[in-house]
């Protein structure tokens, strides 16, 4: 007599949900933060958020701290200083690591980056057809509906300049609004990201990439800031523009050295 086996149960056999983990780096966002953690939940109900707070002298930490004790999805990682949005990431990307992130995303909190595109973004991920996924203001379906000219060139000309001197086909180099699968992030030495600034896009970009990470892109719309001020300068434009010669020559003396060891 045969026995009988038992069918799998389809729910312990479904693969577990990735843990996904939103970061929001804030200062003086006090108007906005509330907002945007409402709409990032509703859009991705299954992800948490770590409100990265450089010491917001408008109160921006203080109102974080109070939403994360109504909603346990919510966490927060106060600095006691702005340090510049570069050091604030790598400050995130280390918290969510510990905290065994499958997915993490940047996002602004100005509502620059609109929330609707949250789902493009994770789904080239989850579907495992991608490791970091950039949203290009800059492919077929992107859009910048409001900025000059001026703003256009520098933004559009920084890309373009980052890619050929970097060899990265990428149209939009120099956007904040990106997902990576957390074993992108644990391949890149976080202590060698040294960028700053928005100069920090690009430098995550290159090392992942020279860690073999699968890349895409997906258009999204780039709107203004729904309240307070821009944090953009010239002297962010300039940081980029050395951290891209930088990367550079350090790159061609490492692919000089890794040769010289093949030859020897």
């Amino acid at each position: 007599m045969s026995t009988a086996v038992p069918s799998p149960d389809p729910i312990a056999a479904a693969p577990a949900a990735p843990r996904i983990w939103v970061l929001v780096p804030t200062y003086n966002e006090r108007e906005n933060v509330g907002p945007i953690i409402e709409a990032i939940l509703a859009t991705v109900p299954q992800a948490n958020i770590l409100v990265v707070d450089d010491g917001s002298p408008d109160g921006t930490g203080d109102l974080a701290d109070e939403l994360a004790r109504q909603n346990s999805s919510i966490a927060i990682l106060h600095r006691e200083a702005k340090q510049g949005l570069g050091r604030a990431y790598v400050a995130a990307f280390r918290d969510v690591l510990a905290r065994q992130a499958d997915i993490v995303v940047q996002i602004d909190a100005d509502f620059s980056h609109p929330v609707r595109f949250l789902p493009s973004l994770l789904e080239p991920i989850v579907a495992g057809r991608a490791d970091l996924v950039l949203g290009s203001r800059y492919v077929k379906g992107g859009h910048i509906p409001r900025w000059n000219i001026f703003r256009r060139l520098i933004s559009r000309g920084g890309s373009i300049f980052a890619g050929v001197v970097l060899l990265m086909p990428y149209r939009d180099l120099t956007g904040g609004y990106k997902a990576f699968r957390s074993t992108v992030l644990r391949e890149i030495d976080l202590d060698r990201l040294h960028a700053g600034g928005y100069a920090f896009q690009i430098e995550t970009t290159f090392r992942a990439r020279l860690a073999g990470a699968r890349i895409i892109e997906v258009p999204i719309t780039f709107e203004e800031r729904r309240a307070g001020q821009s944090k953009m300068s010239m002297a962010i434009f300039s940081e980029a523009l050395w951290l891209v010669m930088g990367l550079r020559f350090s790159n061609f003396r490492r692919r000089k050295r890794n040769l010289d060891e093949r030859g020897g």
